[in-house]
């Protein structure tokens, strides 16, 4: 039997579909995601959430011609399965298959080939300004779709600064599901809380979406009147809003799950004149309960296996790898030293730091996806005394790469960076591949840069960076540890290890 999945050869198919279809078809792309799962790795609760959304927006613009972006781009599989990619979805992740993340080699419609957070909306408006400038008669739409993890970079409030001359069909998709890879910290966190939980506002909001679903959708004075009745409201309920103070239009938030809704308020927003920013609350995991109940383990997990009817995730034996000889060795100087503190930018998932940051939250710091903040803020610890570690892909520090260089390098400041993924990072793609980190690094002046030769040599690498008098680098693989048996030798900077002593060898 033909899924209706099967007959999506492109999103102008889409159309053709009634409500009730469409509903169907999101349960079949989730049976298809799990389906992959069963496979291999992959990305996944960020997929699940994303479904209605990507629908809505394929059913409401012609991305043939109108513009859309993905920020930071794992939540992209929806997107494969509706742009003619649906036959090869399998190959997912795989040499020579789909990649995992947007790629224009694969797709017209995949215009950037995106894996870092948050440039998503300073491509978005150069995309629109461009457009304006060199086919304004076509009247474009662009369109960036962030997650509100990705949007405290900074780049993302340098983008915002700037919207209100780009375009006047500029929008910005705000995809709240109230995580990152883990729960997302800071400021901007709490504010987006408040706007959806704002108990008068949720309210009026509900009572104005079944107004609106009683009202054509086509220049109906009815509507527009809603539109001016809700933003007076909300300004009122919400004080000054700084996304309108910066110049976007702001709605929402609205049901990120409900199809209907989604297309109303999107072809709402193709009238307006101006950037808007549409918040739109999703659910990390949506449609399969282990995921929407724990989207931390199910963010990108292990195969799943089927046991009566059910996916559970498999028990996979799996080496020791590098990643938790660092977080251990971590650990432990934080144990036997105070004034050690870590720092990462939203992974500590991904650094397996759970256990420092249960033991020890004070010296403990998720700075969000701010990698250059984070660079900075280690600065001012060590100029104070303290030993900040700096715990980061080698893919994502080159965002801090100018504070690397500014702030801690050209001071001399005694600040050690641990560079997971250091090498090839397998099927994650060339967006986090961490080839070049030895190449940037070198450069600057006063900065150490040390690679372990086994899993022995990480620990006493991290030693030597907390005690040494200026900035450190430790890479390593994404690779399961081995140990050398030999007596280990101390480090020493500007000094080899000698292994064997002999008459002969090879360079």
């Amino acid at each position: 039997m033909t899924t209706l999945l099967e007959t999506i050869r492109e999103p102008a198919d889409l159309r053709k579909l009634t409500l009730p279809q469409l509903e169907v078809l999101a349960a079949e792309m989730r049976e298809v995601l799990c389906n992959l799962i069963a496979c291999r790795s992959a990305h996944f609760a960020s997929n699940l959430g994303v479904v209605e959304l990507c629908l809505a927006l394929h059913q409401t613009f012609d991305f043939r011609r109108d513009r859309l972006i993905w920020d930071t781009g794992h939540q992209i599989y929806p997107h494969k399965l509706v742009t003619g990619r649906f036959d090869q979805f399998q190959t997912m992740r795989t040499k020579g298959g789909l990649m995992g993340y947007p790629n224009p080699a694969e797709s017209d419609f995949d215009l950037f080939m995106t894996g870092h957070a948050g440039a998503s909306v300073s491509t978005a408006l150069g995309l629109a300004s461009g457009d304006a400038f060199l086919r304004p008669e076509e009247n474009r739409h662009t369109v960036a779709v962030i997650g509100d993890g990705a949007f405290p970079s900074g780049v993302v409030f340098e983008a915002l600064n700037n919207g209100r001359r780009q375009s006047d069909k500029m929008l910005v998709i705000l995809n709240d599901n109230r995580m990152s890879i883990c729960p997302r910290v800071g400021g901007m966190a709490d504010y987006l809380d408040r706007l959806r939980m704002n108990p008068a506002y949720t309210g009026l909001k509900g009572e104005i979406a079944k107004l609106l679903n009683k009202v054509p959708l086509l220049g109906d004075p009815t509507e527009r009147f809603l539109v001016q009745l809700k933003e007076a409201a909300k300004a009122g309920l919400s004080g000054g809003m700084m996304f309108e103070d910066m110049g976007f239009r702001y709605i929402g938030p609205i049901d990120g799950h409900n199809i209907g809704i989604l297309r109303k308020y999107l072809k709402m927003v193709q009238r307006i004149r101006g950037p808007v920013l549409l918040h739109v609350v999703t659910e990390k995991g949506h449609g399969y309960r282990p995921a929407a109940e724990d989207p931390v383990t199910y963010h990108a997990p292990p195969q799943f296996e089927r046991q009566q009817d059910k996916y559970v995730i498999a028990k996979m034996k799996s080496s020791r790898a590098y990643t938790h000889v660092a977080s251990e060795a971590i650990l432990e100087r934080m144990r036997a030293n105070p004034r050690v503190t870590v720092l990462t930018a939203a992974m500590c998932q991904g650094n397996k730091l759970e256990k420092v940051r249960d033991e020890f939250a004070d010296r403990f710091f998720d700075t969000g996806i701010c990698e250059a903040h984070t660079v900075a803020f280690a600065a001012g610890q060590a100029k104070v005394g303290m030993r900040p570690i700096v715990d980061i892909y080698s893919t994502f520090l080159q965002r801090a790469y100018d504070h690397i260089f500014q702030e801690v390098a050209l001071q001399n400041l005694p600040v050690t960076f641990m560079l997971d993924r250091g090498g090839l990072a397998g099927p994650d793609g060339p967006t986090h591949h961490g080839v070049f980190d030895f190449g940037y690094l070198r450069v600057f002046p006063n900065m150490v840069v040390m690679a372990p030769g086994d899993a022995s040599d990480l620990p006493a690498m991290l030693d030597f960076g907390l005690k040494f008098d200026g900035p450190t680098a430790i890479r390593y693989p994404k690779a399961s540890a081995v140990t050398i048996e030999r007596d280990l030798a101390p480090i020493e900077l500007g000094r080899s290890e000698v292994l064997r002593s002999g008459s002969d060898g090879c360079l």
